[in-house]
């Protein structure tokens, strides 16, 4: 026995699920954890797993969690963190970690009939997610059951239902891709469980043509990323890390589509119908962020590599790789990165004839206010790329949207 404060307090979370449906009102159970928290808190190597159980406790106490989604999160934090530390931390331990949050969680629906699939999936990812980005951080696991938390509360208020296989199958295809780019190394550690989230979001509230229109921004802006590395390091303009991505670029070039998703498959569970007249609009939000990604990482890995470039602002020549900076090469390379990402997105049957040329120019919009942002902005300071990345792919979704319901 390794840890044994840690087992201690993976009995004591299991001790707690159990007797958690007949020990009312909440708040005694409450203080029960918390007297068994401060007790582990002497025990060495446990003192972060006892803030976070006062925490969700606390939350629990105060009738702000379901009693599924405090015994959910109790369980991944102890039987989780339990496993990930018995298995040394390797790149393997996050698998055991995952596969110990789903055994305990779906053993906790059984045992409360609860069945919540969907609230508990997304609890588990952004519970390894932030186990991968965090892991250097002291207080990780206080971080992580806030995070846990909180995102399954969020899905559970939303009210969206999906079919176990559908589930299922994203799981399958995003976790798939996810280790597909990580063994090729496209992405990092935080790459692979960002791509899986994005991607079940994708499948799960929209269709799996829309995870296939991100899988080809990928694919393409990878390829784009490899293009003449070598020349780019001589430059000092590569991408870091050999070019994997990491979390915050996943979520920068992600985010938006994932959110205009989830707004997609809300609507279709409404029955008011001016809200379910929005899901177009909110398609024209997708495609638009989609091309912008697109556009902008095409333009910017092969404008690069052709010499000196031009400040957006004031047409300036600057060195290559500027923030801001343009060539000729990359506004046109840049165009035909969105044309992919949208055609590919008519083709899937994603988007209709009317999106086309409003998607594609979208997308060119959207790299040059990335242009803008890295002149004005980033050039300052003020933010970092993924920042300018997160604003742009905004911008081209809005102004998707914008010529959407004009047109």
């Amino acid at each position: 026995m390794k840890q044994p404060g840690v087992w201690l307090a993976a009995v004591s979370a299991l001790i707690f699920i159990l007797i958690a449906p007949v020990v009312q009102p909440p708040w005694f159970l409450s203080i029960m954890v918390i007297v068994v928290s401060i007790l582990l808190y002497s025990f060495e190597k446990t003192k972060y797993i006892s803030y976070a159980m006062i925490a969700i406790a606390l939350l629990y106490g105060l009738s702000i969690l379901p009693l599924l989604i405090f015994s959910a999160t109790l369980a991944i934090i102890t039987f989780g963190e339990l496993v990930f530390r018995e298995t040394g931390g390797s790149a393997a331990s996050y698998i055991a970690y995952i596969a110990a949050a789903a055994v305990s969680c779906s053993l906790i629906m059984l045992y409360l009939h609860d069945p919540a699939p969907l609230t508990i999936l997304f609890g588990i990812l952004v519970a390894v997610l932030l186990k991968a980005i965090l892991r250097e951080r002291p207080d990780a696991l206080m971080i992580e059951a806030l995070g846990i938390a909180m995102t399954m509360l969020l899905i559970e208020e939303l009210h969206f239902q999906a079919e176990l296989s559908l589930i299922l199958l994203a799981v399958g295809i995003a976790f798939g891709f996810g280790y597909f780019s990580y063994r090729l190394g496209t992405s990092d550690l935080s790459g692979l469980f960002s791509v899986a989230l994005i991607g079940i979001i994708l499948i799960v509230f929209a269709d799996v043509t829309w995870f296939l229109v991100m899988l080809v921004f990928f694919i393409v802006a990878s390829a784009c990323t490899r293009y003449r590395y070598r020349d780019k390091e001589e430059m000092g303009v590569e991408q870091s890390q050999g070019g994997a991505r990491g979390y915050r670029n996943v979520f920068a070039n992600g985010v938006v589509s994932a959110a205009a998703a989830v707004l997609y498959g809300v609507t279709t569970v409404t029955p008011d119908p001016f809200i379910t007249s929005l899901q177009p609009a909110f398609l024209a939000l997708f495609i638009g962020s989609v091309a912008t990604a697109a556009a902008d990482t095409v333009a910017s890995e092969i404008g690069m590599t052709v010499g000196p470039a031009y400040l957006i602002t004031s047409g300036k020549q600057v060195p290559a790789g500027t923030n801001g900076g343009i060539t000729l090469l990359g506004e046109m390379a840049g165009l035909v990165g969105s044309v992919i990402v949208v055609v590919t997105a008519y083709l899937l049957g994603v988007i209709d004839s009317s999106l086309l040329l409003i998607g594609i120019g979208a997308g060119f919009v959207g790299t040059n206010i990335d242009s803008v942002i890295g002149a004005v902005i980033e050039n300052r300071g003020w933010i970092g790329n993924a920042g300018t990345n997160l604003l742009a792919t905004l911008g081209g979704g809005l102004c998707s949207l914008a010529l959407y319901l004009l047109v």
